[in-house]
């Protein structure tokens, strides 16, 4: 495939030109020419009214199968409750049950690659729907998304996933605390009966591009996958996983009340990633990855804080709700929804799926690692220095998004494979911490 020129899109943008052989034609990609005829714009207006219509919906129906991930994670952080008491497992076999959903759904994301650049984005995401806990949909949705947005709104419509993924988590929760009646009405019932498709690139070609990178390759790679890996070993599904033992270990010991504060954390996830839709394509992708790696160094340590020396009691309670959901929150405004948009955004066509798909791998078994880790390490560190060591690498993340993260709001496809490739540009890009704060002050 060869690049043929450049050109200026609808949105005044200069991009490059991909060659015919190309099927993925991304919505913004076409030229608009200047006529005098009011008729002609009239139609124009229409016509991109219309395109914007269609792509909101195909953002929203290729979003839908990240609502059974989330519905996963939440009802399973809910039901290891139970299973630990009626199983009478060990912790180890806990761990092993909770980083099995990460492991196994890595399988999935690799594949997923390639099989999206042989049947195509569309079907792919079909096959997904059918077999969606091998991870296909995880990494191909929003990859699809990237590719038919314009550049304006691509960072919001992008997001899409990570809100139908809280959407699913907080389902779980709800229905987690909805069913703690169960044992209620169990016992009533016992009573009652007298009982107590891209085109199709050489594989191997692809593989050897990513195992023998050129310098931009390599950037694109390591900012990446890097993102990927920082996503999840900041413990963000430890916290989601296991927010009922941190909140055991802050003093909270009913059942009930423990499934209702689970519930305040899948309402904070969801509801600050609606804030990340708003700001993406405003402040910009690395202002939010700021505000998040930031705020999540500071949570991450107040709770190592709260566990370690406040200790039991309504005043430990209380800061150890407040700072897990800010933790969330401060994950779901940043690198929750901006890791899989930048990892949809920065590779080149021919490598965007397999690419993305190792970054999803990455992703999934740093997940993994953690979940199957988290109560192993507890046990020898204690659960507040367990946070403390979240806290470091959070702070390490902070110091990653302002070395190896370029600014790509606004930008094409094509132009963003462009950044990558010339350092100064990529360089003079950059956004600068104290950007941030007068960013913010602007909205």
């Amino acid at each position: 495939m060869g690049l043929v020129g450049v050109q200026e899109n609808g949105n005044g943008e200069v991009g490059l030109s991909i060659g015919t052989k190309n099927k993925y034609r991304r919505m913004d990609s076409e030229v608009t020419e200047d006529f005098d005829d009011g008729s002609h714009h009239h139609h124009q207006e229409k016509r991109s009214s219309s395109t914007r219509k269609y792509v909101l919906a195909c953002a929203i129906f290729a979003s839908l199968n990240s609502v059974l991930l989330g519905y996963d994670v939440g009802v399973m952080s809910g039901a290891i409750i139970f299973i630990q008491e009626d199983l009478k497992i060990t912790e180890v076999q806990e761990e092993v049950l909770i980083g099995c959903l990460s492991i196994l759904s890595l399988f999935g994301s690799l594949a997923g690659g390639r099989t999206s650049d042989i049947i195509g984005r569309k079907w792919t995401m079909a096959l997904a729907a059918i077999i969606f806990q091998t991870g296909f949909g995880v990494m191909i949705a929003p990859i699809y998304i990237a590719e038919i947005s314009p550049s304006v709104t691509r960072g919001s419509l992008t997001s899409f996933p990570e809100i139908f993924i809280n959407l699913g988590i907080l389902l779980g929760y709800v229905s987690n605390f909805a069913f703690s009646e169960v044992e209620e009405r169990l016992a009533e019932i016992l009573l009652a009966a007298g009982t107590g498709s891209a085109e199709k690139y050489e594989e191997k070609a692809v593989w050897r591009e990513m195992l023998s990178p050129s310098p931009s390759l390599r950037r694109m790679l390591i900012t990446g996958f890097g993102i990927q890996c920082f996503q999840q070993i900041t413990g963000i599904d430890a916290t989601v996983y296991y927010s009922p033992e941190i909140f055991q270990g802050a003093g909270i010991q009913d059942k009930s009340k423990l499934l209702a504060a689970t519930v305040a954390v899948g309402v904070s996830k969801t509801a600050f990633i609606l804030v990340a839709i708003f700001l993406i394509d405003k402040l910009g992708r690395k202002p939010l990855l700021y505000v998040s790696t930031i705020g999540m160094t500071i949570c991450l340590f107040s709770i190592g804080v709260t566990l370690t020396f406040i200790g039991q009691g309504q005043v430990g309670i209380a800061m150890a709700i407040l700072f897990v959901c800010s933790n969330v929150a401060f994950f779901s405004v940043g690198i929750g929804p901006v890791c899989w948009v930048l990892t949809s955004e920065i590779f080149p066509l021919r490598l965007r799926a397999q690419a993305a798909a190792l970054g999803a791998v990455g992703n999934r078994v740093c997940s993994g690692l953690v979940a199957m880790s988290f109560l192993s390490v507890t046990r020898a560190i204690s659960v507040g220095g367990t946070f403390f060591v979240f806290s470091v690498i959070s702070a390490i993340s902070v110091l990653f998004v302002y070395a190896l993260v370029p600014e790509t709001k606004g930008k094409s496809l094509e132009q963003i494979e462009l950044l990558f490739k010339d350092e100064h540009e990529w360089q003079g890009s950059e956004v600068e911490l104290g950007d941030v704060v007068h960013l913010v002050q602007k909205q």
